[in-house]
């Protein structure tokens, strides 16, 4: 049986709810239903049941269509310990509010101390609010003071996703 998605982050709220939900399609139901009257008010009615039910996506089509956005940062840093308990620090912080869904960081292999870090958004809209957080702010200057330099931000529009 096809395993079914419900991803709160596509469905706009007060409280920016971040929760996605994957399992069997009766499972994903009882769970969002469950959720949306304990986390967002709403009544647990047969409609509301119909509307959770129409809003399911396929896993497979769930992931395909997740990441729309990316932004890749680079930076020269011989801190990377620091870093990376920045970056830890700045996820435990941002638990249930953040829009990021995913972060690679990855160090170049001819250029020591040469980072790019990619992370990933459901749409450019999400990253901007991800980057409006005081959390995200906060980070980023403290991720500058570890830096020589300036990071460089490309902001790139995802045009194709293929799990390999």
């Amino acid at each position: 049986m096809t395993r079914k998605v419900a991803d709160c982050r596509k469905t706009p709220s007060d409280i920016n709810c971040s929760l996605t939900i994957i399992g069997e399609e009766d499972e994903v139901v009882r769970a969002a239903v469950d959720h949306a009257v304990s986390a967002h008010a709403h009544e647990d009615t047969p409609e509301l049941r119909e509307q959770v039910r129409g809003m399911l996506e396929n896993e497979a089509e769930a992931s395909r269509s997740a990441m729309q956005f990316v932004q890749l940062i680079e930076f020269k840093t011989h801190r990377r310990e620091e870093l990376s308990e920045l970056m830890t620090e700045w996820e435990d912080r941002t638990g249930g509010k953040r829009t990021a869904t995913r972060a690679v960081l990855a160090e170049d292999h001819e250029q020591p101390d040469l980072y790019y870090e990619l992370v990933e958004f459901p749409s450019y809209d999400e990253a901007i609010r991800n980057s409006h957080l005081p959390e995200t702010e906060e980070l980023s200057e403290r991720m500058r003071n570890l830096c020589e330099g300036e990071p460089t931000f490309h902001n790139l529009d995802v045009v194709r996703a293929e799990a390999l």
